[in-house]
């Protein structure tokens, strides 16, 4: 699936909950997710290159965790990101198909995510990364064959402003890439 995603920093929690309260935008319940980031070797930013994600996710601790692999890939140029997900029922299997395939575990990222639905295309996350202390809002839309990226990350700029985001402070790092821009975890 293509998708057109934002991310910022959040500077002011509170100022935003309420914000989202005020126009009737409610969380669902956290989820505790633990990402596992592998990537093929001479992996660089900037190449287009596939990440796999194996992702392990909870609602609650009374329930049975979920097992994910997510592809992601981002197209520098074209402000795309390719993103395909599968629920798997192996998670040691999977993780030794990816070394046999010559995937290598670079990082790992747990968090928990708060997450709104506006549409079967759009959503909003509300990330709290573990041993960072800031949060990050993030919005992310499937694109329709007609759509043109340029337009689809202009509206999405638009929402940040109603969130009182400043879309200066965008960032297209991914969360390993923000941990280890901060010396929290070392590339594995």
């Amino acid at each position: 699936m293509k998708r057109v995603t934002i991310k910022v920093k959040v500077t002011n929690l509170e100022e935003l909950e309420k914000r989202m309260k005020d126009i009737n935008l409610e969380f669902e319940p956290t989820l505790y997710q633990h990402d596992r980031v592998y990537v093929q070797r001479g992996f660089r930013r900037g190449m287009n290159l596939p990440r796999l994600i194996m992702r392990t996710e909870m609602s609650s601790v009374d329930k049975p965790a979920v097992y994910k692999l997510i592809l992601k890939r981002h197209i520098e140029d074209s402000g795309i990101e390719i993103t395909d997900r599968s629920v798997i029922r192996d998670y040691t299997e999977i993780v030794n198909m990816l070394h046999q395939l010559g995937f290598i575990l670079i990082s790992e990222v747990s968090r928990r995510r708060k997450r709104i639905k506006l549409s079967d295309l759009s959503r909003i996350y509300l990330d709290k990364i573990d041993k960072l202390n800031d949060y990050y809002l993030k919005i992310e839309t499937a694109l329709d064959d007609g759509d043109k990226v340029s337009e689809v990350m202009s509206d999405l700029k638009r929402t940040l402003k109603l969130f009182n985001l400043d879309k200066e402070d965008v960032s297209q790092k991914s969360y390993f890439e923000i941990l280890q821009e901060n010396d929290i975890i070392d590339a594995k």
